[in-house]
């Protein structure tokens, strides 16, 4: 699969108020970091600078149960992404 393991049985589906992006995630919480625009922050700072914080930008919107329809929402989330290429598979 795309966003989680095979055999996921329970994931989040989550939006980014940031950047709008719409993807699953195997962490279940009611915010979390996004996986697109909020990847680890740039720890090469000055000695005046502060350590930057990760901000908790994406949303929980659903609680996807079972493996069939994780595995239904991962393939038409991916689709999305990729177009319908299967070439990264």
């Amino acid at each position: 699969m795309f966003y989680v393991p095979d055999g996921t049985k329970v994931c989040g589906f989550y939006q980014c108020k940031e950047c709008g992006s719409r993807f699953l995630s195997v962490q279940v919480a009611p915010r979390i970091i996004c996986s697109f625009c909020g990847e680890d922050p740039d720890m090469e700072i000055g000695p005046d600078d502060e350590m930057p914080k990760p901000q908790e930008t994406a949303e929980l919107l659903q609680v996807i149960e079972g493996e069939e329809e994780v595995e239904k929402m991962d393939g038409m989330l991916s689709l999305a992404i990729t177009g319908g290429d299967y070439g990264w598979i």
